[in-house]
């Protein structure tokens, strides 16, 4: 008789008010957070000694490049030779601010303006090295940066702090109000220089990528094989640029559902 008025107490026990409401609790998701999901990429770029060698093999190769075609330049050339980079994640290391972002999420602001006026971004691996020796071969160097103009000074001011030559107003060229991409600043050089290599993170940091779709980018870099390594040098940055911009098809209003959305449908994933 005992046993069974365990199993019956058992039984009311199950289906008290209380077990149900405990049953009844729906599953806790954690809030959407894209800014988490660039983890790896921050680490990698920041802690990796591959990302470390592709800076440096980068810059070798661009040495190498410069020997070659000042060895070739025509000495009665009415322009001088030239060499265009890009700032951020090209010669500058911007990672701490993305960084920031993966710990701290989107709540705090943080932006990259703040960023900037506090120059305290060092130089990426074998940058220095390299601008000082096209300097001392001759050749002009200008950056041209999709930072605003308001940002000039702190541009000018974090560049000199590192070490980089040639930095003045006249070879800082950065986003005027209203443009749109480089190129009209990349036709400001070559009026008075001949730019024989661009170096960027981005593919926007050359002449005919910009605006592409996902597919039209990839199709483009197809058509431009021959240039990389010769005259376009391209560095590594998986924590954001226009690649990404592709993927939500340039519209960074998007919400952080839809983007995440979209991530998902662009990967590539293996079919059993």
């Amino acid at each position: 008789m005992k046993k069974i008025i365990g199993v019956f107490m058992a039984v009311i026990m199950l289906f008290s008010p209380i077990c149900i409401k405990v049953d009844a609790e729906p599953a806790v998701s954690p809030s959407l957070d894209l800014y988490k999901q660039n983890t790896m990429s921050v680490l990698w770029f920041q802690k990796s000694g591959e990302a470390k060698a592709l800076y440096y093999q980068s810059y070798n190769m661009g040495r190498m490049r410069l020997d070659a075609i000042l060895k070739s330049f025509p000495k009665n050339n009415a322009l001088k030779p030239a060499i265009v980079l890009d700032i951020d994640e090209t010669i500058l290391d911007n990672s701490p601010h993305q960084a920031w972002f993966v710990l701290n999420g989107k709540g705090k602001q943080f932006d990259w303006n703040e960023w900037f006026k506090r120059g305290e971004a060092k130089a990426l691996p074998g940058a220095i090295e390299f601008l000082r020796y096209a300097d001392a071969r001759g050749v002009k160097i200008y950056y041209i940066s999709n930072r605003n103009e308001a940002q000039k000074g702190a541009a000018i001011r974090n560049l000199v702090t590192v070490g980089a030559p040639q930095v003045n107003n006249e070879h800082v060229l950065l986003q005027q109000p209203g443009e749109k991409g480089k190129e009209l600043r990349r036709q400001q050089v070559a009026k008075t220089n001949e730019i024989v290599l661009l170096f960027g993170d981005n593919l926007g940091d050359f002449d005919g990528f910009d605006d592409l779709t996902v597919s039209g980018r990839i199709q483009a870099v197809e058509q431009h094989k021959n240039d990389f390594g010769t005259k376009l040098i391209v560095f590594p940055n998986p924590m954001y640029g226009d690649w990404e911009g592709a993927i939500y098809r340039y519209n960074y209003r998007r919400t952080d559902e839809e983007k995440a959305k979209l991530r998902k449908e662009f990967m590539e994933i293996y079919k059993r």
